[in-house]
């Protein structure tokens, strides 16, 4: 609802009912969308996300995916669990032509995926049984390998998959926590390989960490770790 709608249907003055607003929004209680209009606040995502309230989610998580954008200039999407395997609920398009895929609405395999192998590392989904599935030369098929791999994501704190789900594609990921510190959701950066080198994957993986860390935040998970973000 805009400004003037709650003023008019609350029957309050504007000036009482801006004063009201702005208390609610300092307090988590409401937010506001890209046109100024309020809507529930990350303190109620808080608690709807007990249930399976992607669609709260995604609504919270976009301006971290916006920024996160901007500074990259790649693919960025939000991913979480579904029937075994990792679905983009959520993307902002990449800045360039080359590179610029709609991964929103995809399902893809968790071994093989930067947001897949960052809620396997975390305990968000379990490795699947039986084989695994090679998409490329480069994709991980055994479970000591797999196992391997969670262990350095968990050190490192994100996730990279280099051409593991396509030839020329690389991403990195870093997981979404909620107040429990249960990791809910993962948030990824992708583009051709062309343009992520090592050094600017480890640059990516820092800014999609402190992202992903920034919307761990709003929804209320408080890190234990020493100077942790």
């Amino acid at each position: 609802m805009t400004f003037s709608e709650l003023a008019e249907s609350s029957g309050l003055a504007k000036s009482t009912t801006s004063r009201i607003l702005s208390a609610l929004e300092r307090n988590g209680l409401l937010r506001r969308d890209t046109n100024g209009g309020f809507l529930p606040g990350e303190a109620f995502v808080r608690y709807a996300l007990r249930g399976n309230a992607e669609s709260d989610l995604v609504g919270v998580a976009f301006p971290y995916l916006e920024r996160l954008g901007e500074l990259c200039r790649e693919t960025i999407n939000l991913g979480v669990i579904r029937h075994g395997m990792v679905i983009q609920i959520a993307q902002v398009d990449s800045h360039y032509v080359l590179g610029g895929t709609n991964w929103l609405g995809r399902s893809e395999p968790l071994h093989c995926t930067a947001l897949g192998k960052v809620l396997l590392a975390h305990g968000a989904a379990d490795i699947p049984s039986g084989r695994l599935e090679r998409l490329t030369p480069r994709t991980i098929t055994t479970r000591p390998a797999l196992e391997g791999e969670l262990s350095k994501i968990r050190r490192r704190g994100f996730a990279v998959a280099t051409e593991e789900l396509e030839s020329g594609l690389v991403a990195v990921a870093a997981p979404v926590r909620r107040d429990e510190g249960v990791v809910i959701a993962a948030i990824s950066v992708s583009g051709p390989s062309t343009r992520f080198n090592a050094s600017r994957v480890s640059h990516v993986g820092a800014q999609c960490v402190a992202e992903a860390n920034a919307l761990s935040q709003a929804l209320g998970y408080k890190s234990k770790r020493k100077g942790a973000a």
